[in-house]
């Protein structure tokens, strides 16, 4: 990989985290493509997850964007209790790996920590995730997120904005 698009994903996903912490729905959304796959699984056992969500337990999983439009707007509507009030978030992002895709599309491959603010509780989330990422029309697109959450014994429930 170039420098130059090295730099440009890194950018991208700063930008993601941004919008997400933000709060920025329209914009966060747009990031992802329509048919995007996104995947947050369960552990197994203490080393290993589950793969398959269709055959597996997940903590997340939406077969395309429907899903996190769904959630976006149970937030907005206020039908989802775990959201009032609406926690703050503080998304980093590390160690940046980019390789290509044999069908064209860029993976990165990232570690994460997001740390939490809700009602007096402060908390903190952590992991890697593997992104696929496709250019359409001179922008970066989400095709597929898959989270895994490191430490997945957690006070809260889990939702798309805290990965």
């Amino acid at each position: 990989m170039n420098a130059q698009l090295q730099y440009e994903i890194e950018q991208f996903l700063y930008r993601k985290a941004e919008l997400c912490d933000a709060q920025n729905w329209d914009e966060y959304l747009d990031l992802f493509d329509e048919q995007c796959e996104f995947h947050l699984p369960q552990w197994d056992s203490e080393h290993e997850y589950t793969t398959d969500p269709r055959r597996g337990m997940s903590l997340i999983y939406y077969s395309n964007r429907s899903g996190l439009e769904d959630r976006v707007f149970r937030i907005r509507t206020g039908k989802a209790a775990s959201t009032i009030p609406m926690p703050r978030t503080l998304h980093q992002i590390s160690n940046v790996r980019l390789s290509e895709r044999s069908d064209g599309q860029l993976e990165a491959k990232v570690y994460w920590q997001t740390l939490y603010y809700r009602m007096g509780q402060a908390d903190t989330f952590f992991g890697y995730a593997t992104y696929h990422l496709r250019p359409i029309d001179g922008h970066w697109k989400i095709t597929r997120k898959h989270i895994v959450l490191l430490n997945d014994t957690i006070n809260s429930v889990l939702d798309f904005y805290h990965v």
